[in-house]
């Protein structure tokens, strides 16, 4: 028996040739035929996800823009019904409870999506700062999510949509009750791979049909199932973080570069407002920047930065790029250190290689 949480699909995952691994405390595919394969189909054609272990909280109630005003970042009175915001939500200190996506529903009703290995931690925070006349409710055992991505995504799920017109669906915008194929969806423009594409988020007895007619579906055009592996690598071309890597506790979203998502001169006080406004007028100490290999060997996650004989900071993430092949990365350094074609080291496998400061993100798709 395994004390690992799976999702509504785990069970079809074998039909597609899904490889499992613990993904923080879910049984999840990294893979269903290879992450190269994947990576390429979701950049060229689509490629669809389950990501039902991602987590949902429902919030509710006259006083629920004030409150989630003051849990987050960004600024969510800017939202329209039907509207969608990338958000992060912060200690008192400016380091990362969790990043998010913020759905204004209708006035006084909101969904927060937020990251599997945090829903608990994250109820409780949004619980222990709760207050006015707001209702929160963790929905994630009663939601299950598909992610279709890539540049055959819309016209792929336009066979189930019937007379809904995907196509009005604007980037970070999304419709409610959506029928597809006769089953009720949330269906929002968004995604975590840097290409077009739909999240879909449904009832779990919904999932396994849905997956199935959508792979159906997306036959001719090149369809297949990906894991984890390539979500990993499409997120991180396109320079996406991953909570735990790019952003934590210990990591701010200034230093994680998502400044964009911070709105310091919001009408309303957020937690960890003081603090970043704190790091930003003193200058930051240290930044996620990207880098190059100049010498032979790919950075991973963990290998130490040197400058010389002085260890500098560490990878947060790397691979070979499957895209454009070159062997990159992105870690954290110093602010110093933080220039673009500055020379580092990288240690791999106890010898120190070396890299240079690079540009991101390294994918950018080319828009319609």
């Amino acid at each position: 028996m395994t004390d690992l949480k799976r999702t509504p699909l785990f069970e079809v995952y074998k039909d597609f040739g899904g490889k499992t691994v613990d993904f923080g405390g879910w049984e999840l595919p990294v893979q269903f035929s290879s992450i190269k394969e994947e990576h390429e189909a979701v950049r060229t054609k689509a490629g669809l996800f389950d990501v039902s272990h991602m987590g949902e909280v429902d919030v509710k109630g006259p006083d629920s823009l004030k409150y989630i005003q003051k849990m987050v970042s960004n600024d969510v009175s800017k939202l329209k019904n039907g509207g969608a915001q990338y958000n992060i939500m912060c200690y008192e200190n400016g380091g990362t409870v969790d990043d998010l996506l913020v759905y204004k529903i209708e006035d006084e009703h909101y969904l927060l999506v937020i990251n599997a290995s945090n829903i608990d931690k994250d109820y409780k925070w949004l619980e222990d700062h709760l207050e006015g006349n707001v209702q929160i409710k963790n929905i994630s055992e009663n939601t299950a999510q598909l992610a279709l991505q890539g540049p055959a995504a819309e016209g792929v799920l336009q066979k189930l949509a019937g007379e809904t017109d995907l196509s009005e669906i604007g980037f970070f915008k999304f419709q409610t009750e959506v029928n597809l194929n006769g089953k009720k969806a949330l269906v929002s423009r968004t995604g975590y791979t840097g290409e077009d594409g739909f999240e879909i988020y449904c009832d779990p007895k919904d999932a396994v049909a849905l997956w199935e007619e959508i792979l159906e579906a997306g036959k001719e055009e090149g369809v297949i199932a990906c894991g984890l592996g390539a979500r990993d690598t499409l997120r991180f071309e396109a320079n996406l973080p991953l909570y735990g890597q790019e952003l934590s506790a210990t990591i701010s979203p200034l230093e994680a570069g998502m400044g964009f998502a911070v709105k310091l001169g919001k009408e309303s006080d957020f937690i960890g407002k003081e603090a970043l406004i704190q790091q930003k007028e003193n200058g930051l100490q240290r930044k996620i920047v990207g880098i190059e290999m100049i010498d032979r060997g790919i950075p991973r996650h963990g290998y130490l930065v040197f400058s010389g004989e002085e260890q500098i900071g560490e990878v947060t993430t790397g691979t070979q790029s499957p895209t454009s092949k070159r062997n990159i990365g992105l870690a954290l350094l110093p602010a110093a250190y933080a220039v673009l074609d500055q020379e580092v080291e990288v240690e791999i496998r106890g010898k120190k290689v070396k890299a240079r400061v690079s540009s991101t993100p390294f994918y950018k798709r080319e828009k319609k």
